[in-house]
């Protein structure tokens, strides 16, 4: 049944609320079993905090309350099940730290935790900023969440090949058959799960660190580009 392929299934949650001339932007995940009303407690204590107009209290509880309901509609249904081994990609600003890197995910690790993967990571590349960790893991949540997703539409599919429906669709219409790469395919008897070189830098993490003037730059173009 559909869930989060990790240990803890919890929902990313992204916010960027404009009202009254100012902007809230922010990015967390929230455990679906939480009870509704925490939703207003936290839009509450949030507008408290950061000194917004009242008025964000409804905005925010909306947009997390509409995002926790995409959610509960796949709660219940199938989700596609197999060896699944998917690549996760990172290209993310926090800050002044910008992190790119990509690495596979195996689906079938309901154990997984992307928290502790994160801090590992930061740890090993030594990372100081303590935002990117968290960071790092919500994107990983967030393209989990959209493969999560994708897994359902790949079980309704073949449900609906099986009744002869569909007949060889199945797969081929898929985004998740295509995301996805059995592990069979992925190690051969005549390959090697020592990476060739020519594919070294592709997996190879980038972290850099930017200057006041860079990050003043990055800031003004995602500006310009959400305008």
């Amino acid at each position: 049944k559909f869930r989060m392929p990790t240990a803890e299934n919890l929902v990313p949650i992204r916010l960027d609320i404009q009202f009254e001339g100012q902007r809230y932007k922010d990015a967390f995940t929230w455990n679906p079993s939480d009870p509704d009303n925490e939703v207003v407690i936290f839009a509450k204590r949030t507008v408290k905090d950061l000194k917004l107009p009242y008025a964000f209290v409804t905005q925010i509880a909306q947009s997390i309350q509409s995002q926790l309901s995409d959610f509960r509609a796949y709660e219940g249904q199938d989700m596609y099940t197999g060896e699944k081994i998917i690549p996760i990609k990172l290209d993310l600003r926090v800050n002044h730290t910008l992190i790119k890197d990509q690495f596979l995910w195996d689906l079938n690790n309901f154990e997984s935790d992307p928290e502790e993967f994160a801090r590992t990571l930061c740890k090993d590349l030594g990372v100081e900023d303590p935002e990117v960790g968290p960071a790092v893991a919500f994107a990983i949540r967030e393209q989990l969440y959209e493969i999560a997703i994708q897994s359902v539409a790949s079980a309704r599919e073949s449900r609906l090949s099986k009744k002869g429906r569909r007949g060889s669709d199945h797969g081929s219409a898929s985004k998740a058959s295509g995301l996805s790469m059995d592990l069979m395919k992925l190690f051969s008897f005549k390959s090697s799960v020592v990476r060739k070189r020519k594919d070294l830098d592709v997996y190879e993490p980038v972290v850099d660190l930017l200057t006041s003037e860079e990050v003043d730059a990055l800031e003004a173009r995602e500006e310009r580009h959400a305008r």
